[in-house]
């Protein structure tokens, strides 16, 4: 027979003789009769405060419930006390503070920056309106509306283009014709 190596992982499995081995071992040896008899002693002395114990929290509650009743507390206004507490206590705390202020900050931030993209928006319509593009577009469109009067038969100057657009929008606004086509066709 080979020498069986010793260790937590043995690769063989159980054998019989290592089974009775094991079922010969008496754990109850290890305890005296006088050491038995007063740990069932203990045991049963801890069981009756257990229950005790448990009649005293029960008669508690009772009286705790019934307290309540005559306060006229009721588990909504509970509800909102401890919402309202734990409220107060997020807001005091310090990591609530700290968001508060960097989402204060970053508003303000933000603020500014639409602020200053509005002002540059503004400018370069300005630019772009002062532009000799933007002139020369103008102009033809004046040069346009002038000769389209003048051909229809239109009654009083060309007028700058701003006039021409809100006379333009005035005249829809007031579902009437633009100009005097309808009269000059009727004669």
């Amino acid at each position: 027979m080979e020498p069986r190596q010793q260790g937590l992982l043995d690769k063989e499995p159980l054998k019989e003789v290592d089974e009775d081995m094991v079922s010969e071992v008496d754990l109850n040896n290890t305890v005296t009769e006088e050491d038995r008899e007063e740990m069932e002693n203990e045991l049963i002395k801890l069981e009756e405060e257990i229950t005790t114990l448990k009649q005293v929290l029960a008669s508690k509650e009772n009286r705790h419930l019934e307290l309540k009743q005559n306060l006229g507390i009721t588990p909504l206004n509970e509800l909102r006390q401890n919402f309202s507490k734990s409220w107060y206590d997020m807001q005091t705390s310090t990591a609530y503070k700290k968001t508060s202020e960097t989402l204060s900050t970053a508003g303000q931030r933000t603020s500014v920056a639409f602020s200053n993209l509005g002002n540059a928006i503004n400018r370069k319509f300005g630019d772009m309106r002062n532009s000799p593009s933007f002139k020369s577009f103008e102009e033809k469109v004046e040069s346009t509306v002038s000769n389209i009067k003048s051909k229809v038969g239109g009654t009083g100057g060309a007028g700058n283009f701003e006039e021409v657009l809100s006379s333009a929008a005035q005249a829809s606004a007031q579902g009437t014709p633009t100009n005097n086509v309808m009269e000059n066709s009727e004669r």
